[in-house]
């Protein structure tokens, strides 16, 4: 029969026999004004799908069955509703659902809502009834098929070598004449990966070693390297998924105790890589420091019901792990989708007490729900369960080897974030249809496959050939008819502008967001900086040893030369002084401070080379008579082979009271000065450091450099898309707006930004246009061209030197070559 099923069913005798009942009241001049059948022959496909799918679904399909009566199968059509049978086959002005259709009694017409169908359409309606209600094998108005299971791997066709992301997207490039022979060069490679693993530009000296290697497979040692770097790794992701986690440093909740951070375990937790499927159970089924993501926000006064803690936990839950949109059907039966109040209730109410009371649009409706995940046959829970007991059941649902939704979300977010657009989109309505299902599948199969290991999947999709596309303006894709050609040009993230200016400049910020609270974060085990318990073992020194008992006012000058094997990745200073002091290294700033009782902290690894360097220290005793004077000082030098060492202030240190001309250069003699006096070790009286030490662990682990992710949002943070993070957010805006343009052109916090960094970049001393070029090259990651190299000239030949950089550093960021990752 062509694929179409036969029109002969055993229940039709009882549908007429219900159907008369119904029928009594229809006259035969009634029945005359029904609109005439269709005259053709009618194809259910063309005709009478998209009809039913339009005007009928809504109330009578995707789950939902008003007055009993369903369309979502032949069969349930034919059963009828709650009134009886609703079709006579062959016989369509006898039909129930053509009286109602064709609006006879405008009292009682369908549907209800919208328009209502035309006479033609009724016609078709009628003509497909009285040739037999023909129905396409297969085809359904159920809710569409969801991707529970575990995805499949999918063949991978083309040589066995190649890159799986490739191999699988062969064909498809073929088939809409993609060219995929051209990549974008190393440099741009390195630029877009170093931003999109730790988001961060990359440094000037690696990105030329990395130009100018040419061992095999370099491109992917990058990467690897990259995501092998713990700390940078975790402080940029930290943005991405406090935004989708709603977990924020100050705003709505926090001062009455009505939400939680979750700052800590989630830093923790990117530094350790730890499994996907282990990350989202701990927040699902929450330890101490991951509980603020189920607590929510408790609002102030009266809240709607779809906002109370158990709801807002369902929604995000639904969400952000499954790529299902539970907040209109929090309400009333989704409009958008085919997800029922009494699906998101039955999951709200895993977190609540007692199973709720559903409410529909703010109005109790008497009726409780039940308790179960959206997706039950993915594992049960049990409703007289306590509420630990449903919880823990609803996690392992979750994260369970079956739920192909949690790990086809999750690359798909990942694929957006580096692509620019997934390969679902919206990246929250999973059930929307794949413009690659078979890549879609390879992606989170491996991800299963390879321990749910998040780094695995970025490598892979960062190493493919699809990545390493040149860049196309996302404004010139269709977007109803999209054809993958290749990365959408991006915008920088807030935090990446910030971060990038304070990489140029070397002018971090020293502390993180105010109220920020690294609890659970294990902060001992970051290596990059010092363990609270384990600082360098410097000596209290000065170039007297009765400093510790009182010395007059005056000033002494201290020189440190030593030698480094290779250049460090990191180098954190500790230093105090008793009263002040000015650190430089190198001949170049390097920290000062003020206050003993307040030791100052940086990374200072840029000063520092290869071979031989110096540190000096301007140290000053203030007062108006004789008091104690000391200088502390801990150098932790970490190198990449992961070796330490340490360089501290001991007797060995050089010092004179005399201000001689060039004493804080390389060149000085020092050979008259003496040696140090030591006066003891790091807690002695008068200052016991140990004990007053003021910084707290997150400084000392942090190596007191701050990046914006870890700071309250500003008014520059806020235009340039950084969320409030009061809702769910999984995709920052793209398209540049107005306000962005205020805050990057006249905006008070990037003005002082650039401000402060061309003082510091121009405290370093050296010629002008010469730092002019450096600013140049790590903004952009190349040399200046001729036209460039002029205008470098012009803006960098001022008196003020200061205000030469800073009009370089205002030219360069303002580049879209710099804001944009192509």
């Amino acid at each position: 029969m062509n694929g179409l099923i036969g029109n002969v069913f055993t229940c039709a005798g009882l549908l007429l026999v219900s159907f008369d009942s119904v029928q009594a009241g229809l006259t035969t001049e009634q029945k005359a004004k029904l609109p005439s059948p269709a005259k053709h022959a009618i194809s259910f496909a063309r005709d009478i799908s998209p009809l039913l799918e339009k005007s009928c679904t809504k109330c009578h399909g995707k789950g939902k069955a008003k007055g009993g009566f369903s369309i979502e199968t032949r069969e349930k059509l034919l059963l009828g509703g709650d009134s009886g049978g609703a079709v006579v086959i062959g016989k369509s002005v006898d039909s129930y659902l053509v009286e109602l259709i064709s609006g006879i009694d405008p009292e009682n017409v369908m549907p209800q809502k919208g328009s209502r169908l035309t006479p033609e359409q009724v016609g078709l309606i009628r003509a497909w009834i009285d040739q037999g209600l023909q129905w396409e094998e297969g085809a359904t108005f159920a809710k569409a098929p969801v991707l529970n299971l575990s995805p499949r791997r999918p063949e991978l066709p083309g040589d066995e070598g190649g890159h799986p992301v490739d191999r699988i997207l062969a064909s498809y490039f073929a088939r809409y004449g993609v060219k995929t022979s051209r990549v974008v060069s190393d440099r741009l490679f390195a630029r877009r990966v170093y931003l999109d693993t730790i988001g961060l530009l990359p440094p000037v000296k690696e990105l030329d070693e990395f130009v100018a290697s040419t061992a095999k497979g370099k491109r992917r040692k990058l990467v690897r390297r990259l995501l092998a770097d713990h700390k940078p790794y975790a402080e940029h992701w930290l943005a991405f998924w406090n935004d989708i986690l709603r977990n924020d440093y100050a705003g709505t909740g926090f001062i009455d105790g009505g939400r939680k951070q979750i700052t800590g375990w989630l830093y923790g937790s990117l530094y350790q890589n730890k499994p996907y499927d282990q990350f989202v159970y701990e927040l699902i089924n929450p330890k101490e420091h991951s509980r603020g993501f189920t607590k929510g926000i408790v609002w102030r006064g009266v809240v709607n019901a779809s906002q109370k803690p158990p709801m807002q936990a369902a929604q995000h839950i639904s969400q952000i792990f499954m790529g299902v949109n539970l907040k209109c059907a929090s309400c009333h039966d989704s409009f958008i989708n085919d997800w029922s109040l009494a699906d998101a209730y039955a999951l709200a109410s895993v977190y609540a007490d007692k199973p709720l009371e559903m409410v529909q649009c703010d109005k109790p409706t008497g009726e409780i729900s039940d308790v179960r995940f959206i997706h039950p046959e993915l594992g049960a829970i049990d409703p007289k369960a306590d509420r630990a007991k449903r919880i823990e059941q609803l996690a392992k649902a979750v994260t369970s080897p079956r739920n192909g939704r949690l790990s086809r979300t999750i690359v798909n977010r990942l694929w957006a974030r580096f692509l620019g657009r997934g390969l679902v989109e919206p990246v929250d309505e999973m059930e929307n249809k794949s413009w690659h299902t078979d890549l879609l599948d390879l992606l989170a199969s491996d991800l299963i496959d390879n321990g749910y290991n998040l780094k695995f999947t970025m490598e892979q999709i960062m190493t493919s050939q699809a990545y390493q596309l040149p860049a196309v303006n996302g404004a010139e894709q269709e977007e109803k008819n999209y054809v993958f050609r290749g990365p959408l040009v991006r915008r920088m993230s807030a935090e990446q502008f910030v971060d990038a200016i304070a990489t140029i400049t070397g002018n971090w910020k020293p502390s993180p967001a105010k109220k920020i609270k690294f609890d659970g974060a294990n902060l001992a085990g970051v290596r990059t900086g010092f363990d609270r318990n384990d600082l360098p073992r410097g000596r209290w020194i000065w170039s007297s040893a009765e400093a510790a008992k009182g010395v007059e006012p005056g000033t002494s000058y201290f020189r440190k030369r030593f030698e480094l094997p290779h250049k460090p990745k990191t180098a954190n200073v500790i230093a105090v002084a008793d009263n002040s002091f000015v650190l430089l290294v190198n001949h170049r700033t390097g920290i000062a401070g003020k206050n003993w009782e307040e030791p100052k902290f940086h990374n200072l690894a840029s000063r520092f080379k290869k071979g031989k360097n110096l540190v000096t220290v301007l140290a000053t005793n203030e007062g108006s008579g004789k008091n104690p004077a000391g200088l502390w000082l801990g150098i932790r030098f970490q190198f990449a082979d992961g070796s330490t060492m340490d360089m501290v202030s001991d007797q060995s240190w050089k010092v004179s009271t005399k201000n001689s001309d060039g004493w804080n250069t390389s060149e000085f003699d020092d050979t008259t000065w003496r040696e140090a006096s030591e006066l003891g070790g790091m807690d002695m009286a008068p200052w016991g450091l140990a004990k007053r030490m003021k910084m707290s662990g997150s400084e000392l682990a942090f190596g007191g450099r701050f990046r914006e992710s870890l700071q309250n949002k500003t008014a520059l943070t806020t235009a340039l898309g950084r969320p409030n993070r009061e809702q769910v957010t999984t995709k920052r805006p793209s398209v540049a707006t107005t306000l962005q343009a205020l805050a990057l052109t006249n905006g008070e916090v990037l003005s002082t930004l650039i401000k402060d960094g061309a003082t510091a970049l121009a405290g370093e001393g050296g010629e002008q246009q010469g730092l002019a070029k450096r600013v140049f090259l790590a903004a952009l990651g190349r040399s200046p061209n001729q036209a460039e190299s002029t205008m470098l000239a012009e803006l960098s030949s001022g008196d003020n030197g200061a205000e030469s950089v800073e009009d370089v550093l205002w030219a360069v960021t303002m580049l879209p070559e710099f804001q944009l990752i192509y």
